[in-house]
């Protein structure tokens, strides 16, 4: 009994890191102790767990001897392919790795299910509750495996959105969840001694429903379905401590849950459209060129020297960073820029776009590795006040984010979307390798803008010549 007190204490010690490290995840100057606090807590859980669960302490003989060696095989193989992933993942790559990490605490969720699911229809006659929780967990669980295994696939460019999509697939997609919500009414109240094999073909269709969610949703809406397959996983960790009655994964689950959500809503406020609309639309992958052609258009380039000259002698800059930036790795070089720029009075400011990137807080989390003060990024909202007083608007790899068509084309896929206005701007650089379209696939009219000034380049050389120049001045 002793020790389930101190279990009890354990538990509730770690609950406290995850909400502490969650409040410190914040503000980027404490994000990286908040989420340390946080990992510490639950390895503190972990090791609870294994020491004083009762499950652990009833155990003896050779049954408990191999289930204890498998149990830190597991974790042994798990701590290091974790830790040997996150050290070598690239900061462009780290939203892939996010998906990938999401959708395997899903799939675990989803095989707990399944275990309690058979323990039921094994041990003792199934209750409706009992019932309807773990397959619900299941549910959700697999459709977080499966979702983010595939939009793993797409961040990296493995698979592309025409080669997956079907004709209506919306409609696809609803009588799959149809279907779904009709088997879990079917096991619940008829299916009898059955239930566990009918659980199973549940659990497979509802892996293919994962897989079918995700597929017509485009490459602009990605921050979001991330964000909102993670709250999955919160949610199916926390049916799961409901399960088995484990106060952490209750509490774990329940905060990644309630986070997931929150940044769900806000993202789809920022973007001006609703999560149905998100989901069901297909909105950065299906999108149309502009229908302006492009004899009717003028590109005007500067060189690396006018672009020194101007930055340097301006007053105001405001720097648009985007995920051409984080290819790049430049944000470094950015900074060395911005420095230079500040000791010359020029007053410097980042306009942060809350869906810019690939992954939800992306450009913050870019520009607090280079050590950008938290002070000079703004979002939306201020960053375009700050813009209409700007000499110059240099957008560093930024693309749908700075449409204008965004606001005055309203067959763009993106029409409505909020953008920064960087035409407002006195003067606009756009810093790209090419002329290329961004992810949502669409053509973006600012390139043609009248106050547009294109300086095509590697990010990161580019930035570099520039550093050297406005040194030279």
């Amino acid at each position: 009994m002793q020790a389930t007190y101190i279990l009890d204490l354990i538990y509730f010690i770690a609950a406290l890191t995850f909400v502490v490290g969650l409040k410190m995840l914040s503000h980027p100057d404490s994000a990286r102790k908040g989420n340390q606090l946080a990992a510490v807590g639950m390895g503190i859980a972990v090791l609870g767990t294994l020491l004083l669960h009762k499950s652990a302490l009833y155990m003896h003989g050779d049954a408990r001897t191999l289930k204890l060696i498998l149990i830190y095989t597991a974790l042994a193989i798990g701590g290091w392919a974790g830790w040997a992933s996150a050290y070598r993942v690239k900061m462009t790559s780290m939203p892939q790795m996010v998906s990938l990490f999401n959708g395997l605490g899903g799939g675990c969720a989803a095989l707990l299910a399944i275990a309690e699911l058979k323990s039921l229809y094994v041990e003792h006659h199934p209750t409706t509750s009992g019932l309807i929780l773990v397959l619900f967990t299941m549910f959700f669980g697999a459709v977080s495996l499966t979702g983010s295994l595939l939009a793993y696939a797409k961040l990296e460019d493995l698979v592309k959105d025409s080669s997956i999509v079907l004709p209506r697939h919306t409609i696809v997609n609803l009588c799959l969840l149809a279907i779904i919500l009709g088997m879990i009414g079917y096991i619940v109240f008829g299916a009898g001694q059955s239930g566990l094999m009918w659980g199973l073909v549940l659990f497979a269709i509802a892996l293919v429903y994962g897989f079918s969610f995700v597929a017509p949703i485009g490459g602009a809406d990605m921050p979001v379905v991330i964000s909102v397959l993670n709250s999955c996983t919160g949610l199916t960790a926390a049916a799961a401590g409901i399960i088995y009655d484990n106060l952490i994964m209750l509490v774990g689950g329940i905060l990644v849950g309630a986070s997931g959500s929150i940044l769900t809503v806000l993202m789809c406020k920022a973007m001006n459209r609703s999560l149905s609309n998100v989901l069901i639309g297909s909105f950065g992958g299906g999108g149309t060129a502009s229908t302006k052609t492009a004899g009717d258009q003028t590109v005007k380039e500067v060189s690396v020297t006018d672009a020194a000259v101007l930055l340097n002698y301006s007053k105001s800059v405001v720097i648009v960073p985007g995920y051409g930036l984080a290819v790049a790795q430049a944000q470094k070089i950015c900074k060395e820029l911005d420095d230079l720029l500040d000791s010359n009075g020029v007053e410097v400011r980042y306009a942060i776009h809350p869906v810019a990137g690939r992954m939800p807080g992306h450009m913050n989390v870019l520009l607090a590795e280079a050590d950008v003060p938290y002070t000079k990024l703004y979002d939306l909202e201020e960053a375009n006040d700050h813009i209409k007083k700007a000499d110059v608007a240099i957008i560093i790899g930024a693309n749908d984010v700075v449409n204008p068509a965004a606001l005055d084309d309203p067959s763009s896929p993106i029409y409505g979307m909020p953008v920064l206005e960087v035409w407002e701007a006195q003067n606009v650089i756009v810093m790209k390798r090419s002329m290329k379209s961004g992810y949502a696939g669409i053509e973006n009219d600012l390139f043609f803008h009248a106050r547009t000034k294109m300086l095509f380049g590697d990010a990161k050389d580019t930035l570099q010549k520039l550093v050297s120049e406005v040194k030279a001045l």
